[in-house]
């Protein structure tokens, strides 16, 4: 399943199921699971490691060296897990300092000119839109949207069903369950209709709006709204949560 247009590194490790089209390159040091299908004119650079049932579109190029001017050629890894969708001209980079790594969950979809910066952990069932952009070591927690041409700072983190809005520019960490849109980014509310269709409960939902107007709408700091939040709504999982994101937050909140 290999056409011979395509350029595969003989240490290369190909399952017999993948498939690779016309004029893809796959240098040593790669690693592509069953039913992983290569469009055409796919690049694949190692160390990585891609999983089974992932598809990549055409002109991706995935597991190139880190864009971070201080790596000095250091072997840095890729893993990419199952069934994720990679559109037209997805850029994946690999890790910067020696033995450091980009992670890339399961079930993904990455819409065209999706960027994903050296060591980024990206979580499960994400989606980005066109353009969405990671810069280094970034973290996305699972099933969050990253809305088009969005642009995240390094180091952030984007919690579990968060969503941000196109044009978005991110500087802060959002936290789980919230809708942030703007340049700079503001927290505009719960991802209420991206929860329901997720199957949360109504009264999860409830408590999370509840938690929202404590952390944004009451004249309290980031410590105070955690501490009454907690008092007023104690125990919902998804709550303590979003309080516990908010208590690790390195960068801030977006506000």
């Amino acid at each position: 399943m290999i056409h011979p247009t395509a350029i595969v590194d003989p240490a290369a490790q190909i399952d017999p199921g993948a498939r690779i089209g016309p004029y893809c390159v796959i240098g040593p040091e790669v690693a592509i699971g069953a039913d992983t299908e290569l469009q055409h004119h796919v690049t694949i650079m190692g160390p990585t490691r891609i999983g089974s049932g992932n598809f990549f579109y055409a002109y991706c190029s995935i597991g190139q060296r880190t864009q971070d001017l201080k790596y000095a050629g250091e072997p840095t890894h890729l893993e990419i897990g199952n069934d994720n969708t990679f559109r037209e001209f997805c850029t994946v980079n690999r890790g910067t300092l020696p033995g450091t790594r980009t992670v890339i969950g399961n079930s993904g979809n990455f819409l065209a000119y999706s960027h994903i910066a050296h060591d980024c952990v990206v979580g499960d069932k994400v989606i980005f839109s066109n353009n969405g952009t990671l810069a280094g070591h970034v973290t996305v927690g699972d099933h969050a949207v990253i809305g088009g041409l969005t642009a995240i700072h390094q180091f952030c983190r984007v919690g579990r069903h968060a969503i941000t809005g196109g044009c978005s520019k991110i500087v802060q960490d959002v936290p789980p369950f919230m809708i942030a849109d703007g340049n700079p980014a503001e927290v505009r509310g719960i991802n209420s209709v991206g929860l329901e269709r997720a199957g949360f409960s109504p009264e999860t939902i409830r408590a999370l709006k509840e938690a929202y107007r404590f952390l944004y709408r009451g004249n309290l700091n980031s410590k105070q709204a955690v501490e009454a939040i907690r008092k007023e709504i104690p125990g919902v999982a998804e709550v303590e949560e979003l309080c516990v994101f908010v208590e690790t937050s390195q960068r801030g909140i977006i506000r």
